[in-house]
């Protein structure tokens, strides 16, 4: 006799909390839960019961009729649970029982393959920090995946895991990363992964790996779309309506944005059809970079954003990077976008070698411009590994070597490339080459593909959260280059970061590093929501529409990369004590404590006592440190801005602000439509914050708040006014920086004055 669909839902209900708890690191083995499961039938069914009062239609009532009720029923719970004597189960009950209540909707009863939760995660007492506003979970016999997001404007990548145990703490590792890369666009930060099951043997059987693995993508997205709301116009109006079947606890949630990542960067037309399937209000705009957006490999944003820093790193060095010559290791292959558009950002790179999954390329003493030419003929090629470089063009003593080789011969070229004693090894695995790479006294450390590399002293291999780069692993100190670039995500922990800069590196953060791909796809879908407006008009063609978004791409770079200037300038300033940021940077860190919930032990910024050993010892703030730093500043000076009304005060012509936002043709075409965007505000505050910040520093507009007693609009017109008055400093990737730091002052002057 089969299950009854109440016993069969039940069964998925218990299933899917059991592995989320499993993700958040705070569940059991599931044999254990299970048992605990079939020794307590009775218990696991009142919780059940709990979920259903919250979630089943049929049961009727309003959001806060069900709340009150699921409450009234989990009191008389949790007494049984507390009755119960074996303390893992009653740990597993408990932690049950509050997933369930901090979830605010399902797609349980839609009748779908998968179960979807979506959770409030900052009522989830033992869930990891930082604890985003809300998660999707999904699970399913092909997929499991989660999506964690910091606001309900947020925006982010979604990759293809191959961590199936701990998936989750790799999300929110970027996600954490991503909160802090997005200060310089509308949305907050997302991040969502997700694992296909019972996968075939990858290299045995392509096409069938590939098939589930975008079967188990699709499920993932459907799912998320399953429990989010839809933007419909009626009678002329938006309106926000649920998803059928439905019920919401939470407020309406209709921004769901998504975008490639790792393993998924061909797939957002696949994304996007199920949007337009799905009569998503988005359309082909909700997943970033598809054949109808900006090409982020084509363009090499993302590499060229990081490259900026690198720019900007050997320019505080009286270093020229596009006319001198400097020697850089790296991770990544050619065919790779971050590390192959970033190995030809200039004709002076001298690359020494580099590693990707496969192979370790090594080339100890490169002729500039023969390599440059060969590494572009591979990024070319449909798709090339390290094993397609013609090997004739490498120096003497170089090779390209596999990742499984044992006895990888060590030349005087090579002992000498990468610093090795005259006297060591003859012979090297592929392992030890790896880290004696990672250890080469070079000028650069460009990171382009993915794992964490660089711990500090004091953390473990465990606090790293790579495991499948354990024995790779170095520390910041055994570091010897001068500068590193993050092009790909998590290259090092941020303690490493912090530890490597105090020692002398330049290093920002991947957040500062690599934060124009997500700029890029911020602009591209807020550009198509601006044409959708005109095209619902009957003023524009859809059909227009391609060719219109690609003669865009150019411009779009360009004002994406100014953005990773002028950050990197500021941090330079920031780094140099220019603004005075360390002076009253434990106040101000108390600020943002309140007002966009930083915290200085998750964020790893130092405490009012160690500032106070600092100062005194004058240390000051790393630009690891100050990276987070002014992501937080900017994230509260946006909120700020948005919640004051800034963008809607009556006698402030605000327009230019998106014009210099959207691409001059866009403007020109579409401007008139400009009142009706759906983030006019979210945007004209972004922009103001982000100018504010970069060309006064990071605690300025706090800075005046408290010396005048302004308002943040206050400040923000005193910002507005010096600007149009005297213009902001500017300054190109190797600038002066002494001239840019004199029109700072000077506009820093300004303001303070017209505040007096």
């Amino acid at each position: 006799m089969s299950a009854s669909p109440h016993a069969e839902l039940s069964e998925k209900v218990l299933y899917a909390y059991s592995r989320y708890l499993i993700q958040l690191g705070a569940g059991f083995p599931q044999a254990v839960t299970d048992q605990a499961v079939a020794q307590n039938p009775a218990l696991a069914a009142t919780i059940v019961d709990v979920f259903e009062t919250g979630f089943d239609p049929a049961r009727g009532g309003e959001a806060e009729e069900r709340r009150a009720a699921q409450r009234k029923a989990a009191a008389s719970v949790q007494v049984d649970i507390d009755a119960l004597t074996d303390a893992d189960t009653k740990t597993y009950f408990s932690r049950l029982l509050e997933a369930v209540l901090a979830t605010v909707r399902t797609n349980a009863y839609q009748g779908k393959e998968s179960l979807a939760l979506k959770i409030s995660t900052r009522d989830v007492s033992f869930a990891p920090l930082p604890r985003p506003l809300f998660e999707i979970f999904v699970e399913a016999d092909t997929v499991e995946g989660v999506h964690l997001r910091f606001g309900k404007v947020a925006r982010g990548g979604l990759r293809w895991s191959d961590r199936p145990e701990d998936f989750r703490t790799e999300v929110l590792g970027l996600v954490k990363a991503q909160v802090t890369k997005n200060a310089v666009i509308i949305p907050t930060g997302s991040k969502g992964g997700f694992v296909p099951k019972n996968l075939p043997d990858r290299d045995a059987e392509q096409e069938k790996y590939n098939e589930r693995g975008v079967a188990a993508y699709r499920l993932f997205i459907q799912s998320l779309l399953d429990v989010t709301d839809n933007l419909v116009t009626e009678g002329g109006h938006p309106k926000i309506v649920h998803p059928d079947h439905v019920v919401a606890l939470d407020d309406n949630d209709h921004y769901l944005v998504v975008a490639a990542d790792k393993g998924t960067a061909t797939f957002s037309d696949i994304a996007n059809g199920i949007s337009v399937d799905n009569g998503f209000w988005l359309g082909d705009a909700f997943a970033s970079g598809g054949s109808i957006g900006f090409d982020h490999k084509e363009m090499g944003i993302t590499a060229r954003g990081a490259w900026e820093s690198v720019k900007r790193h050997f320019a505080a060095q009286q270093h020229d990077a596009q006319a001198e010559e400097f020697t850089m290791v790296g991770i990544g292959g050619m065919a790779g976008d971050v590390f192959g558009n970033g190995a030809l950002l200039s004709e002076h790179i001298r690359l020494i070698g580099a590693f990707d999954s496969r192979h370790i390329f090594l080339d100890p003493n490169p002729d500039a411009a023969t390599s440059l030419a060969e590494r572009k003929r591979l990024f070319e090629l449909p798709r090339a590994y390290w094993t397609d470089y013609n090997t004739e063009l490498i120096s003497a003593g170089g090779g390209v070597f596999s990742r499984w080789d044992t006895e990888i011969p060590v030349s005087a070229e090579v002992r000498e490339a990468l610093g090795l004693e005259a006297n060591s090894a003859e012979t090297l695995t592929a392992d030890e080459l790896i880290i004696a790479l990672l250890k080469a006294p070079v000028d650069l450390l460009y990171t382009g593909g993915t794992g964490t590399y660089v711990r500090e002293t004091g953390e473990t291999n465990k606090d790293a959260g790579d495991s499948s780069n354990d024995h790779l692993r170095i520390t910041a100190p055994e570091l010897r280059v001068r500068v590193i670039s993050e092009g790909g995500n998590l290259g090092l922990t941020q303690r490493a970061r912090i530890e490597a800069a105090a020692g002398g590196i330049l290093v920002n953060t991947d957040a500062i590093d690599n934060s124009a791909g997500v700029e890029t796809s911020d602009r591209e879908v807020n550009l198509k929501i601006l044409m959708n407006l005109a095209i619902e008009a009957g003023e524009f063609s859809a059909s227009d529409r391609p060719d219109f978004i690609a003669d865009q791409v150019e411009e779009v770079g360009q004002r994406v990369l100014r953005s990773n200037l002028e950050q990197n300038v500021l941090l330079q300033a920031e780094r140099c004590g220019v603004f005075g940021t360390d002076e009253i940077a434990g106040e101000f860190m108390d600020h943002l404590t309140e007002t966009v919930h930083l915290n200085r032990e998750v964020e790893l910024l130092p405490s009012d006592e160690e500032l106070a050993d600092r100062v005194e010892a004058n240390v000051p703030l790393t630009s690891p440190e100050l990276s987070v730093l002014v992501a937080y500043a900017k994230i509260d000076l946006a909120q700020a801005l948005v919640e004051s009304g800034y963008a809607n005060e009556p006698d402030l012509e605000l327009s230019d602000v998106l014009a210099d936002y959207f691409p001059a043709a866009a403007t020109e075409k579409f401007g008139h439509h400009f009142d009706k965007h759906p983030l006019r505000s979210e945007i004209i505050a972004t922009r103001a914050a982000n100018r504010m910040i970069n060309h006064s520093g990071i605690s300025f507009v706090y800075e005046m708040q408290k010396k005048h007693g302004a308002s943040v609009n206050d400040v923000a017109r005193a910002f507005r006014a010096a600007r149009l008055e005297i213009g902001i400093p500017d300054i190109e990737g190797n600038g002066d920086f002494e001239a840019w730091v004199e029109g700072a002052q000077a506009l820093r002057a300004l303001i303070d004055q017209k505040l007096s």
